[in-house]
């Protein structure tokens, strides 16, 4: 039984956060205190084709409309999301402004922002990590697409919304991307 989570610092300040030293670079911005943390916890999905929801008499909530996947430059690690989002987005026929969730994985808040700004979604977009991204949830290695999927499952059974973008940038230069539909 989980009793409290390991990553929330209720005592964090303003001016702590803005003391912290740069994490890569002395002149960077990047920082523990916009980088999402790494810790424990895990996930699980249970993907079905359509013979077994029939068969076991299963119940499913969502359906994968499209995914994609794609590489991008290394050397600007991040940004893979955006043309994961669009070929998937092509590929099922949905447009960004059809989507009611996007949930983008947040390995660093800079590049959160990047890859927002090159969809032209604003900063604030309340369809964007409604409950948060990995800032404030954490960063488990491994089950970050586990957990994209289940949020924003989740997110369009409680709103009664159709469509969610899920999108996380894997390793050094690349990109996934899935579009659901809430069935």
């Amino acid at each position: 039984l989980v009793t409290q989570d390991e990553f929330p610092r209720p005592s964090s300040t303003l001016d702590a956060l803005a003391a912290l030293r740069p994490a890569f670079r002395t002149d960077g911005t990047v920082t523990a205190g916009n980088s999402s943390g790494i810790n424990d916890g895990a996930c699980a999905l249970l993907l079905a084709s359509e013979a077994a929801v029939i068969r076991y008499g299963l119940q499913p909530k969502v359906k994968i409309r499209s995914s994609a996947v794609c590489g991008v430059e290394p050397r600007i690690m991040g940004i893979g999301p955006v043309e994961a989002a669009k070929r998937a987005l092509t590929r099922s026929g949905v447009q960004f402004s059809s989507l009611d969730v996007i949930e983008l994985n947040e390995a660093f808040a800079a590049q959160s922002l990047a890859v927002l700004r090159q969809w032209g979604i604003a900063d604030d977009d309340a369809r964007v990590n409604p409950n948060g991204g990995a800032i404030a949830l954490g960063h488990p290695l491994g089950m970050s697409g586990a957990r994209l999927v289940g949020t924003a499952m989740l997110e369009l059974v409680e709103r009664q919304a159709r469509f969610a973008l899920c999108a996380l940038c894997v390793g050094v230069g690349q990109g996934a991307a899935l579009v659901i539909e809430r069935v």
